[in-house]
């Protein structure tokens, strides 16, 4: 394990930047995260001893081969307390997983989208109750699919009222992913599911074509998981003048050191691109390449190295490591601030990170911010976690959250889709919790 120790001691035994060798005998290649001041009194800390089980916990995973690799990256107060790779990038060739392995974060692109367009209201290009239609005018006017009570079928009727920047930060704007009532006519007009990695034209085009389309709920009345964020992709690219990638690049990836963030992998680090597993009768088996649309989901390789990358999806494209995923997330735990540069204001990032739903709601004890679920209630949740935790996951089985009353920033990077139920993520909240001091 390259480092597991006590925040405490952490405060003390980290004088300078660190270089390791992975087990391939390729080095790391990052930087430790900027640090955040810390006093030798401060409250928060974490047991060597308990994250010892976690350690153990992720092997046994692995061993079992339900995981043929992973990487948990942990941060508290700034300090790195936990950073390990577990099994394979490629099981099948024997390469093992190293620390600055490249994933398919999928949905957690989102954030960035989200945090991109908060960055688009603090300089005057719009405010949250902006009806979308104001900037992608084939939205002024939108309908909803409402199932008939009898004979089947459905009818399409008005939305009643047009759908706002914050309906679609915080997925109550009724946008699915093309289910619900209406869920024939989005197939017949091939917009289905949330993968664009494989589409030959820009999601913009996409997104002008679902406008005409029914959509699964009114405006505000429900929690709908879908093409939301990648709808404010397009608005980012339409207020910036930029492509979602250049934007990405110029105001956040680049600044922040996520060096390894992309939507599509160059060539030259293709042999540190993990490799997709899927679930099947309780391990993990290769996933075909490119792979295509099975179920819920798109099950592959996917088109990251070899595809057209002509679609810049807000909602779920960007490739990144866990270090690198783990810089962004210390922005927002210090409050839009990161190694002296302010990308968002403390007020943003509070309200990003509070319960946006109005008549909607999510899921027991959490609610639902600007891009980010929300815990409110741990003990109605059902697992461990503090009041005002917030993160979300991608589809490949990833996740990742910020508890700011911790001081946590947690990363968990793997590729396995479907997941089959596995219990990882879980797991791994409640070792992290109970290994606090």
């Amino acid at each position: 394990m390259r480092r597991m120790m006590l925040a405490g001691i952490a405060a003390l035994a980290l004088p300078g930047c660190m270089v390791s060798v992975t087990e391939t005998g390729r080095p790391s290649g990052y930087a430790p995260l900027a640090h955040a001041p810390i006093a030798n009194d401060a409250p928060h800390g974490i047991s060597q001893a308990r994250l010892k089980v976690l350690d153990d916990v992720m092997k046994q995973y692995v061993a079992d081969e339900k995981l043929a690799g992973a990487v948990v990256m942990i941060h508290q107060d700034g300090r790195e307390i936990f950073s390990e790779a577990y099994g394979w990038r490629d099981r099948e060739v024997g390469d093992r997983m190293a620390e600055d392995d490249i994933f398919r974060i999928a949905s957690q692109t989102k954030a960035i989208t989200s945090v991109a367009i908060m960055m688009l209201m603090e300089e005057g290009k719009l405010v949250l109750d902006d009806p979308l239609g104001k900037f992608l005018p084939e939205w002024s006017k939108t309908t909803v699919a409402v199932t008939k009570e009898k004979g089947g079928g459905y009818d399409v009727v008005p939305a009643r009222r047009a759908i706002n920047i914050r309906d679609l930060l915080s997925h109550s704007a009724g946008i699915s992913y093309g289910t619900g009532p209406g869920e024939q006519a989005w197939r017949d007009a091939g917009i289905f599911g949330w993968y664009f990695a494989d589409k030959t034209v820009p999601v913009s085009d996409v997104v002008a074509k679902m406008a005409k389309l029914p959509m699964a709920a009114q405006p505000g009345e429900q929690w709908v998981y879908g093409y939301n964020t990648d709808i404010l992709g397009v608005v980012v690219e339409k207020l910036s003048g930029q492509s979602l990638d250049a934007f990405f690049r110029q105001r956040l990836i680049d600044p922040l050191g996520m060096k390894d963030t992309s939507f599509c992998l160059p060539p030259e680090k293709s042999d540190r691109l993990a490799v997709v597993y899927s679930a099947r009768d309780g391990k993990s088996e290769r996933a075909p390449a490119p792979g295509s649309w099975q179920g819920s989901g798109h099950i592959g390789q996917g088109h990251y190295l070899d595809g057209p990358c002509k679609a810049f999806a807000g909602g779920a494209g960007l490739l990144s490591t866990a270090h690198d995923y783990s810089r962004f997330l210390e922005m927002l735990r210090q409050n839009g601030m990161y190694e002296g540069r302010r990308y968002l204001s403390r007020k943003s990032v509070e309200q990003m990170s509070q319960d946006a739903l109005v008549t909607a709601t999510f899921q027991p004890g959490q609610g639902f911010g600007l891009g980010f679920r929300i815990t409110e209630k741990p003990g109605e949740m059902g697992n461990l976690g503090s009041v005002g935790d917030y993160g979300w996951g991608g589809a490949y089985h990833s996740t990742y959250w910020v508890d700011p009353a911790e001081g946590l920033t947690v990363t968990f990077m793997t590729q396995l889709i479907p997941a089959g139920g596995l219990d990882t993520q879980i797991k791994l909240r409640a070792l992290i919790y109970s290994a606090l001091e």
